[in-house]
């Protein structure tokens, strides 16, 4: 009994339901690049080159027994997560920056009027020396 106590303190922690969430939340995302590439991309930017080698679908390209276009596919769509990933984690590091700078430089405090009066004594006894 003592197990299955553990396993639901477990399944219950906030690491896990999250992990979960980004992997369900990845699958879907991973769908609409899937989408994007072969709905989108490959019809606008590839079709001149779908056409010349006289193929509708870029995973119908093929080389022999080897199915490249399978391969191109796969590959542009890691590049568009890849690319997706980097401007998210490049915001949240922008971020993270200018927080950092806020808390790193506290505001100067301003100065009393007894302080800006001794400041300007201390200046006018500076000018007059010799």
């Amino acid at each position: 009994m003592g197990m299955i106590k553990e396993f639901r303190e477990f399944i219950a922690k906030g690491n896990v339901i999250d992990l979960a969430v980004a992997v369900i939340l990845g699958a879907a995302f991973g769908s609409i690049v899937s989408s994007l590439v072969e709905d989108v991309v490959t019809p606008l930017v590839l079709a001149p080159a779908l056409e010349a080698a006289r193929v509708k679908d870029l995973e119908a390209l093929t080389w022999g027994a080897v199915k490249y276009g399978k391969f191109l596919a796969a590959v542009l769509n890691f590049l568009i997560i890849a690319f997706v990933l980097f401007m998210i984690i490049r915001a949240i590091n922008r971020l993270h920056r200018k927080k950092a700078a806020e808390v790193a430089a506290p505001p100067v405090p301003e100065l009393t009027l007894s302080e800006k009066l001794l400041t300007e004594i201390r200046d006018n006894l500076k000018s007059t020396r010799v």
